[in-house]
C-alpha cells in the first residue's frame, strides 16, 4: 500500500487538476483514490481542494 504525506497528496492532485482539468470532480477524487491507494476518509476535503483548483483555473488571470 502506498503511503503519502498529506502535502504530496494534496501537490500531486493540485498538478493533476491543472493537467487534466477534469468535468466531475468527485469522480475525478474517486479514480485519484482507487488508483494510488490513498488511505480513506479524505474525499470531501480532495474534491474540495479539486473544485477550488478549477476554480483558479477559469478565472481570468490579473
Amino acid at each position: 500500500m502506498a503511503k503519502r504525506s498529506h502535502n504530496e497528496v494534496q501537490e500531486s492532485l493540485r498538478e493533476l487538476t491543472r493537467i487534466f482539468r477534469p468535468k466531475d470532480p468527485r469522480k475525478f477524487v474517486k479514480d485519484y483514490i482507487r488508483k494510488y491507494r490513498i488511505t480513506g476518509g479524505y474525499e470531501d476535503e480532495l474534491t474540495t481542494l479539486v473544485e477550488r483548483e478549477m476554480v483558479k483555473l477559469n478565472s481570468p488571470a490579473s
